[in-house]
């Protein structure tokens, strides 16, 4: 009997929907955030770390190991450089969601740049500038391949959406 109670606990943690969010600097998590939301209102458990693709490439080759075996995948944000997505997708196979940071440079257009130009074999699906609830949208998507419990959320978030803009455009046609 233990041993099947043990058999089946590995089962449902194996089972459970995981992200492994890192981020170049604490300052990201504001934007961060938006994503870590949207997220954990779906279910979804999420890992996230403070981790620098210059400054702390140890310990970001450390995690990326070790979330390869807990996470389903994962969202790298960052700015400037913005070489942290490259570096995640070059430790690992899963998906990676690069997530461009706005920063004082250039408007957050050379974290754009860095995040969508990764080299031929190292693909990173790149969200907009700030564009954190799309990063977690886009992982729910991804997750809902294999849980088909995010499918049925995703449809109603756009139903949601569709009801949200029909009310405004209601507003609007009155008001004229």
């Amino acid at each position: 009997m233990k041993h099947y109670l043990r058999l089946e606990l590995s089962i449902l943690k194996e089972n459970k929907m995981r992200v492994a969010i890192v981020m170049g600097s604490d300052s990201d998590y504001d934007v961060v955030k938006g994503a870590v939301e949207v997220l954990k209102e779906n279910g979804v458990d999420v890992t996230v770390r403070v981790l620098s693709a210059h400054r702390t490439p140890n310990q970001t080759h450390e995690f990326v190991t070790e979330m390869n075996q807990q996470a389903d995948l994962f969202i790298a944000a960052a700015g400037k450089a913005a070489h942290l997505a490259g570096v995640v997708a070059s430790l690992t196979t899963k998906p990676v969601i690069g997530l461009p940071i706005k920063s004082s440079t250039m408007d957050g257009m050379d974290s754009l740049l860095s995040t969508v130009q990764m080299p031929s074999g190292i693909p990173v699906a790149t969200v907009a500038i700030n564009g954190a609830k799309n990063a977690g949208i886009l992982a729910m998507q991804i997750l809902a391949l294999k849980y088909e419990t995010l499918q049925d959320r995703l449809k109603e978030m756009k139903i949601e959406m569709e009801k949200a803009v029909l009310k405004k455009d209601e507003k609007i046609s009155k008001m004229i």
